[in-house]
């Protein structure tokens, strides 16, 4: 593929007054730049998309899609998360470009890498490039630990993920499509796409501090969304809850075992302290498999109902 590339960005927004000049201020002279090489056409956009924003999120967007061209706007009516915000702007855009960049909005992800996301587009045909960190040195020691201990629990769960990647990566039309095959409710876009194939490659890109504002991420939010990866693809959860309790049950008929042969013997004591802690232990072990089930049960009611990951209210610069 020698020709320029219709390329949109997408960038999902939540409460991101502060940034959204400056990011289109920088994307804009990325878009100079792959013009200039003769990378995109004319008629290559910037699409950002407001998830129910409380700030002036959607205004000063209305404002930069009326300054600049290469601007579009997706408003959704209802906030919806992150996920869900990141593919409903690129559903709505699949049918109008040859490839979708999808990054954050904070400008924390190298957009500088971009050209080279679709030169391995173009040139060398993959379908899927990944926008892959080189290093976690902005994060911090608690950061990388538990970031480090995210993407290994997700390989021994048998998740089919990208080291180090998050959300910025290019996708072709094709994959955009395989994407929009995908019909659960419960997303998890960091698995999902490797499963769709056809050839990927990555680019690698050490991460900048936020620009401005705070992180839409905090701790609360980092355990919810891995612990919602982990259940929306995995079921070994389950299953390990079922390997302790059958080894718990073993050890209960040992236990049970050992107290009839110290009973015979005469030499049974009190025991009040190890049976209590049993009891707790048992207790609370049963809780635990109840609520994981729990989880599970939630997340297919979920899929049954069938509502809509997302509904746009207003689309702004469409062609």
């Amino acid at each position: 593929m020698n020709n320029k590339v219709k390329a949109y960005v997408v960038l999902p927004c939540y409460n991101e007054e502060e940034v959204l000049h400056e990011t289109c201020k920088q994307l804009l002279c990325v878009f100079d730049e792959m013009r200039s090489d003769g990378l995109i056409t004319d008629s290559s956009r910037i699409v950002f998309v407001d998830d129910g924003s409380r700030d002036r999120t959607w205004s000063i967007i209305e404002e930069l899609q009326a300054a600049h061209e290469e601007v579009k706007g997706i408003k959704l009516a209802h906030n919806v998360g992150h996920q869900n915000a990141l593919f409903g702007g690129l559903m709505t855009v699949r049918s109008e470009c040859d490839c979708a960049i999808s990054i954050d909005a904070d400008l924390q992800d190298d957009i500088h890498v971009i050209p080279d996301m679709i030169r391995k587009f173009r040139d060398d045909d993959c379908e899927i490039v990944y926008g892959v960190r080189n290093k976690r040195d902005t994060d911090t020691v608690f950061k990388r630990s538990t970031a480090l201990a995210f993407y290994k629990l997700m390989k021994i769960m048998g998740v089919d993920m990208v080291y180090n990647h998050a959300d910025y990566r290019l996708m072709g039309r094709r994959a955009l499509e395989g994407l929009s095959e995908f019909q659960e409710r419960n997303l998890f876009l960091r698995g999902m796409v490797p499963l769709i194939g056809f050839k990927s490659d990555c680019v690698y890109y050490d991460r900048h501090e936020r620009f401005a504002g705070e992180s839409k991420y905090p701790l609360k939010k980092m355990l919810s969304f891995a612990f919602d990866g982990i259940t929306s693809f995995s079921i070994n959860p389950i299953r390990m809850i079922s390997t302790v309790g059958t080894l718990a049950c073993i050890i209960a008929v040992i236990m049970a075992i050992y107290a009839i042969v110290q009973k015979i013997i005469g030499q049974a004591g009190a025991g009040w302290a190890s049976l209590m802690c049993s009891i707790w232990f048992i207790g609370g072990l049963q809780l635990l498999g109840i609520g994981l089930i729990g989880e599970y049960i939630g997340k297919m009611y979920k899929e049954v109902k069938r509502r809509p990951r997302y509904i746009v209210e207003k689309y702004i610069g469409e062609d």
